[in-house]
């Protein structure tokens, strides 16, 4: 019974923090974080994982939303050549090492520690030691 009040308080946080931050990858950061907390410890991890992906947004949303934009320009301008990935994209898949190309982010946006890869046309932040997608920029 104490799970459960628990369990519904979260979820009331939740629900309000998603309302209060209005901030592009916050959905997909509560998303995964809740996908993760259930697999860790069920339904009452799955509540917490998502309000701390959701306020958070866990390592999505690298870029702030008005960087969002002028990165989009500065990889169009760059024509890189877009790999074709049979399977669909998404946050936390695996590429393949060898067979992409994967280009620094630069300096000004602040994020050291990602590449990025020009996927099916899309771009895609990538963990350089894991080749694990952590963002894509829609």
């Amino acid at each position: 019974m104490k799970n459960m009040f628990v369990a519904a308080g979260s979820l009331a946080f939740l629900l309000s923090s998603l309302f209060a931050v209005s901030a592009q990858g916050v959905p997909r950061g509560a998303a995964q974080g809740a996908a993760d907390g259930n697999a860790a410890a069920g339904p009452v991890g799955a509540v917490v994982g998502g309000v701390v992906g959701g306020v958070t947004g866990g390592v999505k949303g690298l870029l702030g939303i008005d960087q969002r934009p002028r990165f989009h320009e500065y990889v169009g301008r760059q024509h890189h050549p877009s790999y074709n990935y049979r399977d669909s994209l998404a946050v936390g898949t695996v590429l393949p090492g060898g067979e992409i190309a994967y280009y620094d982010v630069p300096p000004e946006y602040g994020i050291r520690d990602y590449r990025y890869a020009v996927i099916n046309g899309q771009t895609v932040l990538v963990d350089p030691r894991t080749n694990r997608i952590v963002d894509i920029l829609d």
